[in-house]
């Protein structure tokens, strides 16, 4: 049996969601169990033989500062989900709130793993290739090193071996353009420090990568720092709804365009499909010594299944071991260029 921990008071709806989700998610996996984590009298509704309470008498809300949900709300339904992750209890943790909280909370009970500097958080965004494309960071980190996106290089490696059959994932490093003299300093030396990895054999790397490369699925993984990747992400939904928007609207104008929705409707259902990202929810926080996934705020019961699929899945296919290896493998290009070895303890007389 896998275990998930999730969060149900989180995310912009709480128990209204987040319990359909879970009733969904249990009906399609009869070898899970989850542990509801939340207020007592939000959740003692629920009944499953695969379920269980755990009270929380907290709630981290999306406004509240990160200092507040860290230091103050301690008994919060996000800390305690995170908490049966770090006792062992729970394989997964899964929440919908409150982004730089979780990530925080996450980071300072479960810790990073070694070689690791800074978690990332990574997602899927769809392709032209039928495909996902997973890109990290998408805003744990605004300012980043070469090193640092090295290390998101090496964990989205992982991520993806780990959720899917095939060979070894290709990595692109987004950029200005494919040429290597192109970008900043941070760029082309992450960019060099990638290739070296390449030739060791911790990656499969393409190189750089456009921003249109993402939703082309010429790669498999695409590693930027956090500032760009969160603009990614929402200018992605944001294009995605208009696509959507646009066609229901256009199609239910006049009796032409309706009768040519009709024709067309087998292509415009495949076309909505795909583009709808509530399919792709469920972000991995990676680079810590458990597993944590992030559901979008605003995700409707289907949206937050897919995120509960996810943790899941990771936890079915050993991710944190896997992370671990790599990690293991490519420490030597993981280190920061400027570390220098800690001096010899003083010795007392």
């Amino acid at each position: 049996m896998i275990t998930l921990a999730v969060d149900c008071m989180g995310g912009d709806h709480g128990p209204r969601v987040t319990l359909a989700a879970c009733r969904q998610f249990l009906g399609n996996h009869p070898d899970a169990r989850l542990l509801l984590v939340g207020l007592a009298d939000s959740l003692h509704d629920f009944s499953h033989d695969r379920a269980t309470i755990v009270p929380a008498t907290e709630v981290v809300t999306m406004d509240d500062p990160v200092e507040v949900a860290l230091r103050r709300k301690k008994d919060s339904s996000m800390r305690v989900a995170i908490q049966q992750v770090k006792d062992g209890t729970a394989a997964a943790a899964v929440s919908a709130g409150n982004t730089g909280a979780l990530m925080a909370i996450a980071r300072y009970l479960l810790k990073t793993l070694d070689g690791i500097d800074r978690p990332a958080i990574a997602t899927q965004l769809p392709n032209n290739e039928g495909r996902a494309t997973t890109v990290l960071d998408l805003g744990a980190n605004v300012d980043c090193s070469a090193e640092h996106l090295l290390q998101f290089a090496v964990m989205g490696s992982a991520l993806v071996s780990a959720l899917r059959d095939g060979g070894e994932p290709t990595v692109g490093l987004l950029n200005i353009g494919e040429e290597i003299i192109k970008g900043s300093e941070v760029i082309k030396k992450a960019g060099e420090l990638l290739r070296s990895a390449a030739e060791a054999g911790d990656l499969n790397f393409y190189g750089n990568v456009e921003g249109n490369d993402i939703f082309k699925g010429t790669v498999d993984i695409v590693v930027c720092d956090g500032f760009v990747g969160n603009v990614a992400l929402k200018a992605s939904e944001g294009v995605a709804a208009m696509v959507i928007g646009g066609l229901k609207n256009e199609f239910s104008r006049n009796i032409f365009t309706k009768a040519a929705a009709i024709i067309a409707y087998p292509v415009l259902k495949a076309l909505m499909t795909r583009m709808d990202y509530r399919r792709y929810n469920g972000a991995a926080l990676l680079g810590l010594r458990g597993l944590v996934f992030k559901s979008h705020g605003s995700a409707d019961a289907m949206a937050f299944e897919q995120a509960l699929n996810r943790a899941y899945d990771a936890a079915r296919n050993n991710l944190l071991d896997r992370v671990r290896t790599r990690i293991a493998h490519a420490a030597p290009l993981l280190a920061p260029a400027d570390a220098q070895p800690r001096p010899a303890a003083a010795t007392t007389h």
